[in-house]
């Protein structure tokens, strides 16, 4: 597929760039010191790099679901920030606010009191049982920490994702960046015991990472707080919690499948890996070896995919669904262009990256090595997916989205990773290719659905009609 660069195609992609690139940046940055975290974490042991990388599953878990509740309503925030609808925003606001907290204090109980069954199903593998004990035990402490930040965690997505959807992309990524320098210093002080600190391992990475919550909350409160000027939505926002009963019947109806596709698909993908660690506790850390450069290199065409949600949402509340529906592929392509790159980024380095956690057996090295190629060739592929999901959700067609999606991952990969763990020999990087190689079959079926056009609604416009 060849790039028309005419001019209307270079205004779009330097609009979807001007939102993308401080994602980009952000996301970037965030994952780059997770990497880090990762390397100090594996520095002290390879069961402290397993133990917290299976409690993180859990925390992925949790993000997600409050990234689905934010993105629910988000469809309409970025359509009435297309119409100027500051009140429309404002309402937006306080629903995910709402909906964020009530699912951070859901989660906050289920992983206190469940860590100890959640973190064993990880645990179930081939392996020394003294490794396998000392993980649990550093999983189940670590997750206990961080069930500290859930809290904090579903507010900040509510700040930062309505300060996304009205443009305002450098904010969240100057919180965020804050945040990841707390966060770095406080995993020097607190994993090694640096300055007379306490050295706590994988508890002090934990300790940290709370901390760094906290402090990017703080500075989205106060920025938002401050510049009423830019956000407009917060002024009234807190005068009360009422939504109309009509639109907040239209953010459940078009939240709660995006809710579920994220909670089914992270858990969906949580169920791999456990399948994957049926075969050998090794997969585990190889597991978190390449996840660790995988979510560096993602950021682009995750960014990307985002930035096309957006714009499609602000073009759609406009009023302009034709210009959105002849913009799509271009949008598309364009995030292809950046997942191919950074696929073959992968590809390159895959041999050495491993390399750099000197804890890790050469089972361990070799099995992160040829995880590390197998994203990095299906790359594009996921690219292409991603961006189409947005395109789909922007036009509030969420119940397709949920089963395009999260439908996807249990129809498909997670009975085929299950029966070729429990009931097959095939070597563990066979068995990851065929399940990830399913992406294809996505890619087809995306592609037909945006070429349809029937995604393309100006959602906003008809729930104000019908409130009023």
């Amino acid at each position: 597929m060849v790039l028309q660069l005419t001019d209307s195609t270079k205004d779009i992609y330097k609009r979807l760039l001007k939102i993308a690139v401080p994602m980009m940046i952000q996301n970037g940055v965030s994952n780059i010191v997770n990497l880090l975290d990762n390397f100090m974490i594996g520095m002290v042991s390879t069961n402290a790099l397993s133990g917290v990388g299976i409690a993180n599953q859990m925390m992925f878990v949790f993000y997600l679901m409050t990234f689905g509740a934010t993105a629910g309503s988000g469809i309409f925030t970025a359509q009435y920030y297309g119409n100027r609808d500051w009140e429309g925003v404002r309402i937006t606001f306080r629903f995910k606010i709402v909906t964020n907290l009530i699912l951070s204090v859901l989660a906050s109980f289920i992983f206190f009191f469940g860590a100890n069954f959640l973190v064993s199903r990880f645990l179930m593998g081939e392996g020394d049982p003294a490794d396998a004990a000392e993980t649990l035990k550093i999983g189940v402490q670590y997750l206990h920490v961080m069930v500290i930040s859930l809290i904090p965690i579903g507010i900040c997505q509510s700040y930062a994702g309505t300060l996304r959807d009205i443009g305002e992309t450098k904010v969240p990524l100057i919180a965020s960046a804050i945040a990841i320098a707390v966060n770095f210093t406080g995993n020097l002080l607190l994993i090694y015991g640096l300055l007379g600190f306490p050295a706590l391992g994988a508890l002090g990475a934990a300790i940290a990472t709370v901390i760094s919550r906290f402090v990017e909350l703080g500075v989205l409160i106060v920025y938002v707080a401050t510049h009423k000027k830019q956000c407009p939505f917060i002024v009234g926002a807190f005068k009360h919690f009422k939504i109309p009963a009509k639109m907040a019947r239209e953010f459940i109806i078009k939240a709660t499948p995006l809710l579920l596709n994220e909670t089914m698909w992270s858990f969906g993908i949580t169920m791999l890996n456990q399948s994957y660690s049926f075969r050998t506790l090794d997969a585990m850390a190889a597991i978190q070896i390449e996840t660790s450069i995988y979510n560096v290199m993602m950021v682009a065409f995750v960014a990307m995919g985002e930035a096309v949600g957006i714009l499609t949402g602000q073009v759609l509340g406009s009023g302009k669904v034709e210009e959105a529906k002849k913009d799509a592929f271009k949008m598309i392509w364009f995030t292809v262009a950046f997942g191919t790159l950074f696929g073959l980024i992968m590809i390159i380095i895959s041999p050495f990256f491993p390399m750099i956690f000197p804890d890790a057996t050469v089972q361990i090295r070799n099995l992160a090595t040829w995880l590390i190629v197998i994203n990095g060739i299906l790359m594009p592929s996921y690219s292409f997916t991603h961006a189409a999901y947005f395109i789909i959700r922007s036009g509030g067609k969420t119940l397709i989205t949920m089963i395009f999606d999260s439908g996807f991952v249990w129809i498909l990969s997670v009975p085929c990773a299950f029966l070729l763990s429990h009931y097959t020999d095939l070597p563990l990087v066979w068995m990851v290719f065929a399940v990830q190689a399913l992406e294809l079959i996505k890619c087809i079926t995306g592609g037909l659905f945006v070429r349809s056009g029937v995604w393309a609604k100006n959602i906003a416009k008809e729930v104000n009609e019908e409130s009023t």
